[in-house]
């Protein structure tokens, strides 16, 4: 798996910035970090180089003790997220070590950032794949149901993967070569082009690119 570096943070919501041709810019507002380094991992010990690092604190009264006993080592203080990222060489952080968005990322950079899509709860397939439906007249009796879905005598089951009614949205999803706008590092905000997943508050993993193995 490739090195890559970055940063947590979590949607603040959308605006829009003018450039200075007086073009509007659609933006997403991020608080990015900052993050604390919480551990190290090497190859030598875990098999593969990545500082693991937590972001937005938590009470001391809110910790299990397994959690306390890991957040110690790093000073202490308990944190709601805790993600890992590849870095290259482990050793050139710190235990407790802040990590701040200018730090990492810089304006004009290529990133992706990844967020839990807004959950919508148990849906049709109407809304949840866009289905047609049947007619809307009186007395049609099909109207947002999904139809047929068997295969006759062979196979003589439903087939797996078939499109049905089910949960709907809290997935992983990734925006891949978003462009930092803005950096307003005394605010850890970040201004990235275009949406991003999630909703209001959500947690947001900005990524770097890629680097060699």
């Amino acid at each position: 798996m490739p090195n890559r570096n970055g940063i947590l943070g979590r949607k603040v919501g959308m605006t829009r910035v003018y450039n200075e041709l007086g073009r509007s810019i659609p933006v997403t507002v991020i608080e990015a970090g900052p993050c604390t380094v919480l551990q190290k991992k090497t190859v030598d010990k875990e098999g593969y180089n990545a500082i693991q690092v937590g972001f937005l604190e938590k009470k001391q009264s809110r910790l299990n003790k397994p959690e306390a006993g890991h957040f110690k080592r790093s000073g202490g203080t308990g944190y709601y997220h805790v993600r890992e990222f590849r870095v290259e060489d482990p050793d050139s952080y710190e235990l407790g070590q802040q990590i701040t968005v200018g730090e990492v990322l810089k304006i004009g950079d290529k990133v992706d950032v990844s967020g839990r899509s807004k959950g919508r709860g148990f849906q049709g397939v109407v809304k949840r794949y866009g289905f047609g439906g049947g007619k809307a007249s009186h007395g049609s009796g099909f109207h947002r149901a999904p139809g047929s879905i068997g295969c006759s005598a062979y196979p003589g089951r439903v087939v797996k993967g078939k499109k049905m009614p089910g949960r709907m949205g809290m997935d992983l999803k990734t925006l891949k070569n978003l462009t930092i706008v803005d950096i307003r590092e005394e605010d850890n905000i970040l201004l990235v082009q275009g949406a991003v997943p999630g909703a209001k508050d959500g947690l947001i993993s900005i990524y770097t690119k890629a680097l060699a193995s």
